[in-house]
């Protein structure tokens, strides 16, 4: 293969991986009747109730919450007559959070963090080891989204983490962390969202401590990195590939010979570099 043409498939794979957006399908396609949300309409979120059978499961809990916001919509300025359920989704949405969780964040401020929404579509979901031994998932999201002053809608993407806790009538949201993606300036700088140069850098470069890395277990979007140690222990960590590309740590593990796995969280910032 001549040079030019191999640097021609670079290109297009490097590409096609940090610029085009997402061809996944939407997760939360339930809930899709305006029947479902008659009973709704005219009601504050302190008149509402979460019928019990959308919250019997964590997984249920989510795509459920997904699906009443897919066609929520808090557009602003922007308008093109009516868009989906409008803001008929919110009040019922608001209930899927704990009671603690709804203590620090008012209906207000939630509505409000719509701001410029007028579609949402679940993309990715999935659950994910945690330290505390909670509910925690990984989710990411498309949006479609209206900037003041234009005529015209985007697509967005953000992702992040959301913890769960039981509560009488069924699983909350009780955390909720939502991170835009960046398509622009991720893909031309830095190692930190590559998984593999993630791993070789902060733990070869900086802890010495990779022995021997061995090749990565790809999964769908997930992205399994093990390495063996210069202390005889082996390491295990679960990337998740946004869809801007970009790799995210979600967890570690170590274990020392026949052992079994046992996570962990190393902070080599701070235990190798001293920052």
């Amino acid at each position: 293969m001549n040079v030019l043409l191999r640097n021609q498939m670079d290109i297009t794979a490097y590409h096609q991986k940090y610029f085009r957006p997402s061809c996944l399908p939407a997760l939360n396609l339930r809930l899709a009747s305006w029947e479902f949300f008659q009973p709704y309409y005219y009601k504050t979120y302190n008149q509402i109730q979460v019928p019990t059978e959308l919250t019997k499961t964590p997984e249920d809990t989510l795509i459920n919450y997904f699906s009443i916001l897919r066609e929520a919509s808090n557009p602003g300025g922007r308008s093109c007559g009516s868009i989906g359920h409008g803001r008929i989704p919110f009040p019922l949405a608001y209930n899927f959070l704990s009671n603690k969780y709804q203590e620090k964040f008012s209906y207000k401020e939630y509505l409000t963090s719509f701001d410029g929404i007028g579609h949402t579509s679940l993309i990715k979901l999935c659950q994910v080891p945690d330290l505390k031994q909670g509910i925690k998932f990984f989710y990411e999201i498309e949006t479609i989204e209206g900037f003041e002053g234009k005529k015209a809608e985007y697509f967005g993407y953000s992702y992040g983490f959301i913890h769960l806790v039981h509560e009488q009538e069924g699983f909350r949201i009780s955390d909720f962390q939502q991170i835009p993606e960046d398509f622009l300036c991720a893909p031309y700088h830095l190692w930190q969202h590559d998984g593999e140069a993630v791993v070789d850098v902060k733990y070869g470069n900086w802890c010495k401590l990779i022995q021997k890395r061995y090749p990565t277990i790809i999964n769908g979007y997930g992205k399994h990195i093990y390495f063996h140690g210069n202390d005889g222990s082996d390491y295990y960590f679960i990337f998740i590939t946004l869809t801007n590309g970009t790799d995210v740590e979600i967890a570690q593990f170590r274990k020392i010979g026949d052992e079994k796995w046992k996570q962990v969280k190393m902070n080599p910032e701070a235990e190798c570099r001293g920052l």
